[in-house]
């Protein structure tokens, strides 16, 4: 996969590190997977409790 600068900058943005880092470190990767997930999470949750309000 080609990355971007723009998909460096939004790295570096969210997760204080570059690409380069993120693939080359597993520990670095697996604390922002989790971290990714829980976010998701969240917004599934948040989605469900507000989405039946948006709907009416």
């Amino acid at each position: 996969m080609n990355y971007t600068a723009e998909m460096e900058k939004a790295m570096h943005q969210a997760h204080n590190m570059g690409y380069a880092e993120y693939s080359r470190n597993i520990d670095n990767r697996l604390k922002i997977e989790v971290k990714r997930q829980r976010e998701f999470e969240q917004c599934k949750q948040m989605l469900s409790q507000v989405g039946p309000q948006l709907h009416r």
